[in-house]
């Protein structure tokens, strides 16, 4: 499976299991906290439910085995230059440190322990001393694991005390530094602008110092008449805005938990702050890498990482976990965004029918664990091969005929003659047909090349490979309430789903545009029931639903607000 932008809904040991070895460069995971308490099930679906049943039907034993088989997949996966963070809490951190990440990793590949200021002393902790904080592990695969350094911006008190001189030039504050070597250097002891050397000599050379001088970087002592002061020392002009910040530790107390007001905050109970998975994917990745996060949750990580230009995996149980994090990533996209794919346990039959045909060749092609075709000539009309060579060819149609089977077969053997008799002396496969359904003129077709002349095609139906179902069914009313006190329309819209599968949540976009996509402003919604304020105008709003399968269906409303309201 590749490391490419895909959001996967499943148990991650199962898709873990599926991951190229060192196929992985950073692992970010925050699985659910040995607490055993109910909020630990956030979405609420089944797919959740499940997991936290399995997680707490035993003691911290059975927490810890059931995390370990997932961190032997993950050692598996990452590169020799690859790390993994384990984000937890009290509950079990010793735990996962001694029994998992020091048992797989190895003591040795042990990087830091992260500790991570996430609130502030509460009032709660009535009989104990409070809780502030979340652990961070980090261990590597190797000693030549990928480290950037990490700065924090400098406190407000530092800057005031020390960057407190301003030329006016527009290049900001900046501070004195040093000039003198620390060690002597006799190579260093010369004069400079008639300032005579330091005990044991200028920290630069010559040519460093000139081009310093010409850039106006030295702060030259002057006397009161604005002459040269040579009883005293040029100093490094530092200016504030060039510098990286203070080198940060293992403690990171500068960055605050998600609040309840903040924009980021999607209505996750459990969200990581976007400037938190920043600061650990720069530091444990280059662009271009791929992260993973088998524990997709709210989606921060992946979206860090695509803003940050990383190729990524996220994986969770939970239908609305996969589903709200499709569409946080949709909300960030822009013309610059590369694609990304969702893979569900099934698919609406009119998304797949009526896909691109090329998107909808390669998707299959991959569901059947074969290679795309990269061209798109001279390739025969064959759009990808097995692991072992054997060609395939996707049909987006119902109802194939046997017209495409003769061309296959033709096809088949122009590809690779030699392993064309291969298989037919080895009574194998010679190729893959795979479409929605076949005419009787192929299956007969088949069967006649099967028993005449030992050819075997084997017909493959999309629905064999990929589940398929039917979306859900939406319709949408329109409340009008009136105006309010600043004269804004007020409207209730009250979204009404059917499924097969359980309806999960709504999600609503009150600017909807068909050309930039579906960008949600509430991206949860449980009761599918809004209510907005309107200013006069033309007004695009579009609802998606959600279902237990992960399946979405969206309807656009356009309304005329002025004196009253105009639904098309």
């Amino acid at each position: 499976m590749d490391a490419v932008n895909k959001l996967i809904l499943g148990d991650n040991l199962e898709i873990l299991k599926q991951l190229d070895s060192e196929s992985i460069d950073l692992i970010y995971l925050d699985p659910p906290f040995f607490s055993n308490r109910t909020y630990e099930v956030i979405w609420g679906d089944s797919g959740e439910i499940r997991s936290f049943e399995d997680r707490f039907s035993g003691g911290i034993d059975h927490y810890i085995a059931w995390l370990k088989d997932r961190v032997v997949e993950m050692h598996r996966i990452l590169k020799n230059t690859g790390s993994i963070l384990l984000h937890c809490d009290w509950h079990a951190n010793a735990y996962i440190r001694i029994e998992i990440l020091d048992k797989i990793f190895g003591y040795q590949n042990f990087r830091g322990e992260i500790i991570w200021q996430r609130t502030n002393s509460h009032n709660d902790a009535k009989k104990k001393i409070a809780v502030l904080t979340d652990t961070i592990w980090y261990y590597s695969k190797s000693q030549d694991a990928t480290y950037n350094q990490i700065y924090s911006a400098h406190k407000e008190e530092y800057v005031a005390s020390f960057y407190t001189q301003n030329d006016g030039d527009g290049r900001g504050v900046y501070r004195i530094d040093n000039m003198a070597s620390p060690s002597p250097r006799p190579n260093m002891m010369y004069e400079w602008q008639g300032f005579p050397f330091p005990a044991k000599g200028w920290r630069y050379e010559t040519a460093t110092m000139q081009k310093l001088h010409d850039d106006r970087r030295i702060r030259y002592p002057t006397d009161k008449n604005g002459n040269y002061d040579f009883t005293k020392r040029p100093g490094l002009k530092r200016y504030l805005n060039e510098q990286k910040g203070q080198l940060l530790g293992n403690v990171w107390t500068d960055i605050q938990n998600v609040q309840a007001h903040a924009k980021e905050r999607i209505g996750y109970p459990t969200q990581k702050p976007v400037l938190l998975l920043k600061r650990i994917v720069e530091m444990a990745s280059n662009e271009g890498d791929a992260v993973l996060d088998p524990f997709v949750g709210g989606g921060t990580t992946v979206a860090v990482a695509d803003k940050l230009n990383r190729r990524w995996i996220g994986i969770d149980q939970s239908v609305q976990a996969v589903k709200v994090t499709e569409f946080r990533l949709n909300n960030q996209q822009d013309l610059f965004s590369k694609p990304f794919v969702v893979q569900l346990h099934k698919y609406d039959y009119d998304t797949l029918r009526y896909k691109d045909a090329f998107a909808f060749e390669t998707f299959m092609v991959q569901q059947f664990g074969g290679t795309t075709n990269t061209k798109q000539r001279g390739d025969l009309g064959l759009d990808g091969k097995t692991k072992e060579g054997v060609p395939i060819q996707v049909k987006r149609s119902d109802g194939v005929g046997r017209n495409v089977v003769d061309n296959f077969l033709s096809a088949v053997q122009r590809f690779d003659k030699k392993l064309f008799d291969q298989n037919i002396a080895e009574r194998k496969p010679i190729g893959y047909i795979i479409a929605f359904s076949f005419g009787r003129g192929a299956i007969e077709e088949v069967a006649r090349l099967k028993n005449k002349e030992n050819t075997a095609i084997n017909l493959v139906t999309v629905e064999s490979i990929v589940p398929i179902a039917k979306k859900p069914t939406l319709t949408i009313a329109v409340n009008d309430l009136g105006k309010d006190k600043k004269q804004l329309r007020e409207i209730e819209f009250t979204a009404t789903a059917t499924s097969l599968a359980d309806i999960e949540f709504y999600a609503w976009d009150f600017a909807y545009q068909a050309d930039r996509g579906f960008k949600p402003e509430i991206l949860i919604d449980k009761a599918g029931k809004q209510t907005h304020k309107f200013k006069a105008g033309l007004y695009n709003i579009a609802v998606k639903v959600v279902d237990n399968d992960g399946l979405d269906n969206m309807e656009v409303i356009k309304l005329k607000v002025n004196g009253t309201i105009e639904r098309n």
